[in-house]
């Protein structure tokens, strides 16, 4: 049995997990942003800077995800 490699469009439950991911990778960089203005331990600073980059990555590839299946999912009639 031959799989198909073509995308198949996101389901709501999908989307829905893909959009709170979303939300709280948005939460962590505010709230890591915040502490490593605010803090005055370079170690903290440091592992929020660290940590920081960490979450945008990961809010870059959901955004990605997103962008991928854009062009798959269905249209809404105007």
């Amino acid at each position: 049995m031959q799989q198909s490699t073509q995308m198949q469009p996101l389901t709501r439950k999908e989307l829905d997990y893909i959009a709170d991911s979303i939300s709280n990778e948005d939460l962590l960089i505010k709230q890591l942003a915040a502490t490593a203005g605010t803090t005055q331990n370079p170690t903290v600073r440091q592992m929020c800077m660290q940590h920081l980059q960490s979450h945008t990555n990961h809010m870059g590839t959901l955004m990605q995800l997103i962008q991928q299946h854009q062009q798959y999912a269905p249209t809404q009639p105007q």
